[in-house]
């Protein structure tokens, strides 16, 4: 029994020791957003378009930088055709005719763009008029695994039924390059029922490359992923309407080094976080034989720039039943409060265990993990409080905290090398 103790001790001060060590937020030798992304994308001129981009593409098709290209009305990739974009293209989604760009099943984009020259995907309104939900957004359909009942499904947004199918088997799938990416102004409605998300991942698989990717002003979710086996690096979702990081349908997922940056103007009533992860979108129509949702996010901030108002802001992360979530070695700044627990995962270990939390700063947020419950709220910080997790509850302001997080400025949000927080000291 001893021996047993003694184990169990040294696993621990091992754990713990291995959290401080580890450095917190997105990192790098350098600013990794500092050259190709935009903050101020009201106030970026952009070309006039000069050639249009509309109906189907059925043949190997590339794009050039020399043009300008108008988005018009759903534009899909079929025929398992490849469509490769140039970096420094600029594509401007219509605003009449909800201009979205769909790869389907079998099909690939090779959009990869060069950290000095990205491949923009923006309104086509002047500078003055531009809003979230200008155009429609991008949409992958691949064929990973996903849980809906059958293995198949199609997204409700209203797009052509022939060509509008995910889901399979095979988890190795590959929908092509996205690197060096800006979208930016999507979430237009195809309906009156559903807005679309800056990029749609649906039955993804893990040979599609996801990286430096960043959605700005997304009038639906920045990111969302149904189904699928995806990884995902250097991501950036900035002032999103609803969701940053959207999960369901029993996505296996791996996300690094990646941020959100919300602010109380540019989020939804009904309730908007940086994470949102379930299982099911709706339980009678999958198969809970398949795998539940499982996310595994590293180095990752969240943040919300109004410390002094959080306005519509919540919490950071709203975690479903039956849903699989680890969060390490990440910092997490001015939420209210930082986790709500869904139903029952408060209710033994075994639902706790789940949801792994570590290595994390939590900065001034106004509650910590709670539950939907607040029956189960005694037993969860119970659990939680074990130092094995390394949770540091501060109350930094963000200027202090992150090396440069005035975004009219030149934003660096890795956390400031002055603070001894940053290497776990």
């Amino acid at each position: 029994m001893k021996k047993n103790l003694h184990l169990v001790i040294i696993c621990l001060i091992s754990s713990i020791i291995v959290n401080a060590q580890q450095q917190k937020g997105i990192v790098g030798a350098s600013n990794w957003m500092n050259k190709w992304t935009n903050f101020k994308p009201a106030s970026t001129e952009y070309n006039e378009a000069t050639n249009i981009l509309a109906g189907t593409i059925d043949k190997d098709t590339k794009l050039y930088k020399r043009n300008t290209y108008q988005l018009v009305g759903v534009v899909y990739v079929t025929n398992n055709a490849v469509l490769t974009i140039e970096p420094g293209t600029v594509i401007r989604g219509d605003d009449k005719t909800c201009g979205t760009l769909v790869i389907t099943n079998g099909s690939k984009i090779i959009a990869e763009g060069l950290e000095t020259d990205p491949i923009i995907f923006t309104s086509n309104k002047n500078v003055a008029e531009r809003k979230p939900g200008d155009w429609g957004g991008i949409i992958l359909l691949g064929k990973a695994p996903i849980n809906k009942m059958g293995g198949v499904s199609f997204l409700d947004f209203n797009l052509d039924p022939v060509v509008n199918h995910y889901g399979g088997q095979d988890a190795e799938d590959n929908s092509g390059i996205l690197k060096y990416i800006r979208i930016e102004y999507s979430g237009r409605k195809l309906n009156s029922l559903k807005e679309i998300n800056g990029l749609s991942l649906a039955g993804i698989g893990r040979k599609t490359k996801l990286e430096y990717i960043q959605i700005s002003y997304s009038n639906d979710d920045s990111f969302e992923a149904y189904g699928g086996d995806v990884v995902m690096n250097n991501l950036v979702s900035y002032r999103a309407t609803d969701d940053d990081f959207d999960f369901t349908q029993g996505v296996q997922c791996a996300i690094n080094n990646s941020i959100a940056i919300r602010h109380p103007y540019s989020s939804d009533i009904s309730g908007s976080r940086c994470f949102e992860i379930d299982s099911y979108d709706k339980i009678e129509n999958s198969d809970t034989s398949k795998k539940l949702t499982k996310i595994t996010a590293n180095n990752i901030t969240l943040i919300n720039l109004e410390e002094s108002n959080q306005g519509l802001v919540r919490e950071a992360a709203h975690i479903g039943e039956n849903s699989y979530f680890a969060l390490n070695n990440s910092v997490i700044s001015g939420f209210t409060p930082f986790v709500i627990l869904q139903g029952k995962i408060g209710d033994g270990l075994v639902n706790l265990e789940k949801i792994k939390l570590s290595g994390l700063i939590i900065n001034n947020c106004q509650g910590g993990i709670l539950s939907e419950n607040s029956n189960f709220d005694s037993g969860i910080n119970n659990w939680y409080q074990n130092p094995a997790f390394g949770l540091e509850y501060t109350s930094i302001r963000n200027v202090a905290l992150f090396t440069e997080p005035n975004i009219k400025a030149n934003p660096d949000f890795r956390m400031n090398v002055n603070n001894t927080l940053a290497s776990g000291n």
